[in-house]
């Protein structure tokens, strides 16, 4: 049998090597803008299109899911801070098959999207800048972004404090002008009522379900937050902080947002697809410059998320490292920064937009399809992982339940539902099918290595002469 620090409990020291160098008001911040990402701004253009108004039918309810998902992950941080986050998690609650699992599956989405953000990031500078490559753009800003990542956690947090400040200053902005405008009460503008809300379900629940998918994808991210606790001054304050003020966020920018949105555009309107939501509804109320400005945004979160994304996967990749689950180089730390990690993690971030180039078609599709459920995959490990914990900490450190889920164990049971649901869902549609079927391959491949190592470890732990 594999002795108990294989099965459950990561080493004592995990963490110990990296500094404290984030600030609560970082951190505050990072959980406050990081609710605010690229898929927002990107992405909810499609689900607007396919569901119509219903989309904020669509974002509540996965939005719900997400609170569940981030109140259990929140239990379980604030008990038991770590860089490693659910994977760190899934290793104790679980065994080390499953830490393996979850962490290298995120980190794999993580330095993916890290490309795909570069390459978002660049089209809209050279489309500032006609004739200069993209390629250089995405370039630079990897570069910009490793180099800070590099240096100490602080400059990570204080980019992450100034991009989120920006965002979360530009959505208060957006949706104060959006209600005054609705309210009839914005100087040029008249109010549209409910005429644009008529057609709620336009293309019936098929649609919904599009809009559902989308916005589920949109709310990725969220994480981060755990992962970077482990960091600040306070770790168990700020995750405590940042979860219990999950829910006004949620509700508040994306719910909110999407409710102003489609109240003053007509959801068939081709700009809400070609310019994105945001740009059609600031034209719709006839604020100069609104387009450019909207781009200026997304370019914020865009390189946010960059940052961020290249912090979160070298910190998974530590901490993978620090409890015997990857190459050594990886947990080396100077300066009180995993630099092997960072950089690790930023070159496979290139290597995406490289291929994105070289193999659009075959392999950096077949990449994209790889990804495409992962976070779903990472928040059942979260939820597997709480049940079996909860149970854990009530009977032996009753103390660090600083945050507890609600009506446990009945809502998470519902929010394992919901991810099956979302599952079920994925396969009903061609193109989130491919997805779901690519994405469960990669994840089956990565439990089967991880459940060898777990045996092979356990076997060298073995006493002489036990067979």
């Amino acid at each position: 049998m594999p002795s108990s620090t294989t099965t459950g409990t990561p080493p004592s020291t995990d963490d110990v090597s990296l500094s404290h160098g984030l600030k609560q008001r970082h951190l505050s911040m990072i959980a406050l803008g990081g609710v605010i990402g690229a898929g927002l701004f990107v992405g909810s253009g499609a689900g607007i299109a396919a569901a119509g108004p219903s989309i904020v039918v669509a974002y509540a309810l996965s939005g719900l899911l997400v609170m569940l998902v981030m109140r259990m992950l929140g239990e379980m941080s604030a008990a038991y801070p770590s860089s490693g986050s659910f994977s760190a998690h899934a290793e104790r609650a679980i065994g080390p098959w499953a830490g393996f699992t979850a962490g290298w599956a995120f980190w794999v989405l993580l330095c993916t999207a890290v490309g795909l953000e570069g390459i978002g990031a660049a089209k809209i500078v050279s489309g500032w800048l006609p004739g200069t490559p993209e390629w250089a753009w995405v370039a630079l800003f990897m570069v910009v972004f490793c180099g800070t990542n590099l240096a100490a956690v602080k400059n990570f947090g204080e980019f992450e404090f100034w991009f989120a400040a920006l965002k979360v200053g530009a959505i208060t902005l957006f949706l104060v002008l959006g209600v005054l405008a609705i309210l009839g009460i914005l100087p040029g503008t008249d109010s549209p009522g409910a005429s644009h809300l008529t057609d709620f379900l336009p293309n019936g629940g098929e649609g919904l379900v599009i809009g559902l998918l989308a916005s589920v994808f949109a709310y990725g991210g969220l994480e981060t937050v755990t992962i970077a606790a482990a960091e600040s001054e306070n770790p168990v304050k700020g995750v405590a902080s940042a979860v219990r003020t999950a829910m006004w966020r949620i509700a508040l920018f994306y719910v909110g947002s999407m409710a102003v949105i489609v109240t003053l555009v007509p959801w068939d309107s081709k700009e809400v697809v070609e310019k994105g939501p945001y740009v059609a509804a600031l034209d719709e109320l006839g604020i100069p410059g609104a387009g450019q400005l909207m781009n200026v945004v997304v370019l914020v979160a865009l390189l946010s998320a960059m940052n961020a994304n290249i912090y979160g996967a070298s910190r998974i990749a530590y901490s993978l490292v620090e409890r015997g689950q990857g190459p050594k180089a990886l947990g080396r730390v100077s300066g009180g920064v995993p630099r092997i990690a960072v950089l690790a993690s930023s070159v496979f971030g290139f290597l995406c937009v490289l291929l994105s180039y070289w193999r659009p078609n075959d392999v950096f599709s077949w990449l994209l399809n790889m990804i495409g459920a992962v976070i779903l995959v990472v928040w059942i490990f979260i939820a597997v992982s709480q049940l079996r914990l909860r149970r854990r900490l009530e009977r032996e450190t009753p103390e660090k339940l600083v945050v507890r889920m609600w009506a446990f164990p009945w809502l998470t049971w519902v929010a394992l539902a919901g991810m099956a649901a979302v599952f079920v869902l994925m396969a009903r549609q061609p193109d989130t099918r491919v997805q779901l079927y690519s994405t469960g391959g990669m994840t089956l491949a990565l439990a089967a290595v991880g459940y060898a190592w777990q045996k092979a470890r356990a076997r060298q732990q073995e006493p002489p002469g036990v067979s």
